[in-house]
């Protein structure tokens, strides 16, 4: 959420802002009123107890017990007011950087590099499901009739290929000399302290999902999957259970950036992409993922995303998948989110780019939340900005290797630098 004094003192600014994101402004309003009400009410409440002391301090029983009915009818009200505060409150977007493109959608996203030639293919190009499917590597029609639509199996060499990019990733992430090679090239300032990895828990409860603002009750629930009988959650990406591992803590400062990549299984509902992406590994309900979380000094935060999408650049040029770093516009963007960059990777299959990864600068928007501080030098404390980004999404990683390094006798040949870790060249 945001800082409170952005709609108490800055608040005709903050709503320039937020209209770039298409924010409707009487949301603001309302919650400036309610906000305003509720200062009202809990100093009226903190005069009457105030009072309370003092009636009772001077035996005047009549006059005390008076005041006590007042009391409780105000707490009554404060505590409405304080639900319907925060829950405004929490429906209210980050503010985008300066420099996010303002768009309405992800047609208005703005591709800011590309790297890596187009290959051309001497036969007929197949998409990722022919070629899993002819090499018996990939079951989506028997998930179906186990598990619903946009389920799959990985068999044989395909999983072997998902445990390559997982071993792969990791390697990168925590070795020191890489990280520092990396973090040179993005500026002074980064820091090239490696990650720590966490298989995290798959499961959350809704109040902290909340205050990682990936949920918001009555907007996008829809989109998890709900336990019912544990009133909890099936995560969607594992940096919502990452962020939370500092939730009610105050850092040190000379412990940042501290920095996770986490792998987990992910769940989607996808809910309203109906109809978008029915056939193949694009867009499915299920799949695995290894993500990187940091939490930085508040005027480090920028160059951590920075260094996160150089991270992923790195991955996709080790690769050697074509792709395209994308500046995602601010009606694109996610609602935690300051300012998020995208790779887009070349699909052949369907003869265009497709995203495989998100960097998303959150600054202070989810630590204010999860109440998660740094304690400065000087004695002061602040709230952490955090970051978060993919690694590889694995269904997606594994389309964009299977179409780009497809050969002509049905075989796909395996990235060099997997080659150690699945112990083979090629796949059929």
């Amino acid at each position: 959420m945001l800082d409170i004094a952005l709609f108490r003192e800055h608040l005709e600014e903050t709503k320039i802002a937020l209209t770039k994101r298409g924010v409707d402004l009487s949301i603001i309003d309302n919650f400036v009123a309610i906000d305003t009400k509720w200062r009202e009410t809990t100093e009226n409440l903190q005069n009457l107890q105030g009072e309370q002391k003092k009636l009772s301090a001077e035996r005047k029983i009549e006059e005390a017990k008076a005041n006590k009915l007042k009391i409780k009818e105000i707490e009554m009200l404060l505590d409405e007011l304080t639900k319907n505060r925060q829950r405004l409150w929490y429906l209210i977007p980050n503010v985008p950087e300066d420099d996010v493109v303002v768009g309405k959608d992800d047609s208005e996203n703005k591709p800011i590099r590309k790297w890596g030639d187009i290959p051309k293919f001497k036969f007929p190009v197949r998409d990722h499901i022919e070629i899993g499917e002819s090499l018996d590597i990939i079951d989506m029609q028997k998930a179906s009739s186990v598990s619903g639509a946009r389920f799959y199996y990985l068999k044989g060499d395909a999983a072997l290929l998902e445990f390559a990019l997982i071993q792969f990733g990791l390697s990168i992430l925590t070795n020191p000399k890489i990280i520092k090679k990396i973090a040179r090239k993005v500026g002074e300032r980064v820091s090239s302290k490696p990650f720590v990895p966490v298989i995290p828990p798959v499961i959350i409860r809704p109040e902290v999902y909340q205050k990682m603002a990936r949920l918001n009750i009555g907007v996008d629930e829809e989109e998890r999957y709900y336990l019912k009988q544990d009133d909890q959650y099936l995560i969607g990406s594992a940096e919502h259970t990452l962020g939370p591992l500092h939730m009610n803590e105050t850092l040190l400062v000379e412990s940042l950036p501290i920095r996770y990549v986490g792998f987990s299984t992910c769940f989607r509902r996808e809910a309203g992409s109906y109809g978008k992406d029915v056939k193949g590994m694009i867009r499915v309900h299920q799949f695995d993922k290894l993500e990187m979380e940091s939490f930085s000094k508040p005027e480090d935060s920028r160059f951590e995303q920075d260094f996160f999408v150089a991270i992923q650049e790195y991955l996709m040029q080790a690769l050697k998948i074509p792709y395209q770093v994308v500046a995602v516009c601010t009606g694109d963007m996610g609602g935690p989110d300051a300012r998020q960059l995208d790779i887009e990777c070349w699909m052949p299959g369907q003869n265009k780019y497709r995203e495989t990864h998100s960097a998303d600068l959150v600054t202070d928007y989810q630590s204010r939340r999860l109440n998660t501080k740094v304690k400065n030098a000087d004695g002061s404390s602040e709230f952490v900005h955090m970051n978060d980004a993919t690694v590889f999404a694995m269904s997606r990683t594994l389309v964009a290797i299977l179409e780009n390094y497809q050969t002509e006798n049905g075989k796909v040949a395996v990235p060099k630098v997997l080659r150690p870790y699945i112990g083979k060249s090629v796949i059929g």
